[in-house]
């Protein structure tokens, strides 16, 4: 098929899902009335740990991703995430017949992102009527759960299986099945191990059913092994017409990434939620989300709008989470893409959105960071320079892991100044000194002694930066980045501000380098994208990120110039998400609601694919979800509608501009006051 057709074909698609989603848009709830193979593209439940991601297929997922599992093997001799097992697929026999996708009727599925749950209705010909529900449980970060209710019309008898299938990568496949008898429960435990591609990690899965039944009147569970990658467990249940069961599956899956001791910790965690009980599991469960809610996003005057903001923020929030040292890639818990890895797509793209929203969240992306210091200060060793120097892409150890044949891995230095303004400001959000001190400083300084090595000093004011690829990566092997060097000059003065605060001795050396280190300009005026720039078309915002985030650049007329001219620079298709969103939030800063809501509408619609409105990573791409997209939108809102600033000394509010159809925007829980902020017009 030629692209201009898959283009199109795209576009269609796209079209189709906002014609549906126009339709009375529920502020919480995407329904998909009628679920068709083609074109769908799986919406994601997550906890920050593990995601599960849909499929068209009843009681199918299409494949499940569990954070900070990373092996060596497929595309570019680099670490990849990995898919562990699929432990929330079921077989549904009624009657003795295995139930399939073109035997049903009326097939439904319904995203809920307040409760952060999914679930699917059928009818099954004249039989019955089939519900089904899935989470991944917000509580318990390596456990899901699966909820089904059978309606029977007539009498029948139902036979549901929980089948557990390894995914074709794994290998040295091994599966178990357990009864393990108390005095008032008994538990089936079906349960699955094997080596990833390389035999470094080892992935564990295990399940078991929930029944409703006093113990002693359970359905009398069997087990069957299919073939190697296979097995399940099954029971049949008899039903009168009219009559209603219902069941529950709870899972667990967790690697050696994650346990010393995964086999046995799988079972444990499945155990252990099985004897909460479902109820007390969805309880819990909706009482995490609802903390999580109460930083929000609340849009008065534009349903559908509203609609699209609670999914980017469900996504957000479902990919990331408290208490952990892990970082979302582009591409979050929503499938392999971007092979998991960590880009500045965290640091300067989502990590800003959590940041304001739950710092307690953002705090788990910096110590990310963190804790891969001392391999950043070995990467800047490597290279020739002093202090640390974080690397494009990261998986678990911290390394360079960009493959060898994209020259983002060695030239895309401007990384290291991203990791530091996240540092900065998650200090200037928390005010938290002891972490300064502690996490900080150590991210700070080292990055500052790493541009101070980095600079070539050819003269008062030509402390220069070559040879790098810019924010706009078609620009490779360039001098004096636009953003590469105000980033660097950011980092320095943030370093040298933050001893200040803690009464640490600065490097002289940092002020001397942050003075000197040029911005260039074109003759008219406008910011020089680098040294050789002649206009030519851009891969996404460079110029315009001095603006926002870096604030390097603060007149309003040079701010509207280089917009001015570098949109134009930006084309229509084949580029990330991000940009449009920049744009959006600078015109709303400028008072310019109209054309910030035409770049606000213009960096996700045409994104968004089908059914539940995902958002891939250019306008008619397919690769969803596209983390970093949302967070440039969530930040448009937060920061650009919402007027919120970054300073030193906490969150302030700057003049903003809405769009005329728009009453208000309020953010709620914003901050570790978890303040609200509102704008009317």
């Amino acid at each position: 098929m030629h692209l201009k057709t898959l283009i199109t074909l795209g576009m269609s698609l796209i079209v189709t899902y906002h014609l549906n989603a126009q339709t009375n848009p529920d502020p919480w709830k995407m329904t998909v009335s009628s679920v068709n193979p083609s074109g769908y593209y799986g919406v994601t439940v997550g906890n920050g740990m593990i995601g599960v991601v849909s499929s068209p297929e009843p009681f199918k997922v299409k494949n499940v991703v569990l954070a900070g599992a990373y092996d060596l093997y497929g595309r570019g001799r680099v670490s990849n995430f990995l898919n562990s097992f699929n432990l929330l697929n079921m077989n549904l026999e009624i009657d003795g017949k295995r139930l399939e996708g073109k035997d049903v009727n009326n097939f439904k599925q319904e995203l809920n992102m307040q409760e952060a749950s999914f679930t699917a209705t059928f009818d099954y010909q004249n039989k019955a009527t089939v519900t089904y529900s899935y989470c991944a449980l917000r509580q318990l970060p390596y456990s899901v759960l699966m909820d089904v209710t059978v309606k029977a019309k007539t009498k029948l008898i139902i036979t549901p299986a929980s089948v557990m299938e390894a995914p074709d990568a794994l290998k040295d496949v091994q599966n178990y099945y357990n009864e393990i008898d108390r005095p008032h429960t008994r538990i089936s435990l079906l349960t699955s191990t094997a080596k990833s591609p390389t035999g470094k990690l080892q992935l564990c899965a295990s399940t078991t059913f929930l029944f409703k039944e006093n113990h002693g009147n359970e359905p009398t569970v069997i087990h069957e092994m299919w073939d190697n990658n296979m097995h399940l467990m099954k029971f049949s249940k008899q039903l009168n017409g009219g009559e209603s069961y219902n069941f529950s599956v709870v899972g667990s899956s967790v690697t050696s990434a994650h346990y010393d001791d995964p086999l046995n910790e799988a079972e444990r965690l499945t155990i252990s939620a099985k004897l909460q009980g479902s109820e007390r599991l969805k309880q819990f469960h909706k009482q995490a989300w609802n903390e999580l809610w109460k930083s929000d996003i609340l849009i008065d005057g534009d349903d559908q709008v509203q609609q699209d903001v609670h999914s980017m923020l469900y996504h957000l929030y479902s990919f990331s989470r408290e208490g952990t040292a892990l970082s979302p890639s582009p591409m979050g818990l929503s499938g392999l893409g971007y092979n998991g890895h960590v880009f500045w797509d965290t640091d300067v793209w989502m990590f800003p959105a959590m940041l304001i929203l739950h710092p307690e969240i953002a705090k788990s992306m910096i110590e990310y960071r963190f804790e891969r210091l001392e391999t950043a200060k070995k990467n800047a060793f490597a290279n020739g320079y002093k202090g640390a120097m974080f690397p494009w892409e990261s998986a678990d150890k911290g390394v360079e892991e960009t493959p060898v044949w994209a020259l983002s891995g060695p030239f895309e230095h401007h990384i290291t100044a991203c990791v530091a303004l996240a540092a900065w400001n998650y200090y200037c959000v928390t005010q938290d000194k002891d972490w300064l001190l502690t996490k900080g400083w150590p991210i700070l300084s080292a990055t500052a002694d790493f541009w101070s090595s980095r600079v070539e000093r050819n003269g008062k004011g030509k402390y220069e930066i070559k040879n790098v690829v810019a924010a706009d990566e078609w620009a490779e092997n360039v001098d004096n980045n636009a953003f590469t060097n105000a980033a660097a000059i950011v980092n320095l003065k943030n370093a040298t501000q933050a001893a200040k605060i803690l009464g640490i001795k600065a490097n002289a050396d940092w002020e001397d380098v942050a003075a000197n280190i040029p911005i260039l300009k074109m003759a008219d005026g406008v910011t020089k994208e680098h040294a050789t720039y002649h206009g030519e078309g851009i891969k996404q915002a460079d110029v315009n990120l001095l603006a926002y985030p870096l604030k390097t650049i603060t007149d309003k007329e040079q701010v509207q110039k280089d917009l001015k001219y570098y949109q134009s620079r930006v084309p229509n298709e084949g580029t990330p998400a991000m940009t449009q969103a920049i744009f959006a939030l600078l015109y709303a800063r400028l008072g310019d609601g109209g054309q910030a809501y035409h770049f606000f509408k213009d960096a996700y619609q045409p994104n968004l694919n089908p059914p539940f409105g995902v958002i891939a990573e250019t306008k008619g791409g397919t690769n969803p979800y596209f983390a970093t997209g949302a967070g440039g939108v969530i930040q448009s809102l937060l920061m650009g509608f919402g007027g919120i600033d970054i300073t030193e000394n906490g969150l302030s509010q700057v003049k903003s501009q809405l769009p005329d159809n728009w009453k208000s925007i309020t953010i709620t829980g914003a901050g570790i006051e978890k303040k609200t902020f509102k704008v009317s017009r």
